[in-house]
């Protein structure tokens, strides 16, 4: 990916001008990053390349990042067994 790259699409463009210049648009999106389209005047979709598409497809799991983190220093066992208890009584 390249470094220049965020969440924040690097060109909007216009449907109909979009449409007259995909081939730029498309360009765009390999060299500089996603290029959102409008539809209307609102945000409607955003053209990436395959590379951008499949990196944020293929991340791993939310866990396994925060269980790689260098903060973490201690494996901490989680206990996720629901209380047995009965359910108490409430008045309405």
């Amino acid at each position: 990916m390249h470094s220049k790259r965020n969440r924040d699409p690097e060109g909007t463009w216009q449907l109909q001008e979009a449409k007259a210049k995909l081939s730029e648009v498309v360009e765009k999106a390999l060299t500089q990053g996603p290029q959102r389209v409008t539809r209307h005047g609102k945000d409607s979709v955003i053209v990436v390349s395959e590379q951008d598409y499949w990196g944020v497809r293929e991340r791993p799991p939310l866990y396994d990042v925060l269980r790689q983190s260098p903060l973490v220093t201690d494996y901490v066992e989680l206990d996720l067994e629901r209380q047995k208890d009965p359910p108490r009584d409430v008045e309405f």
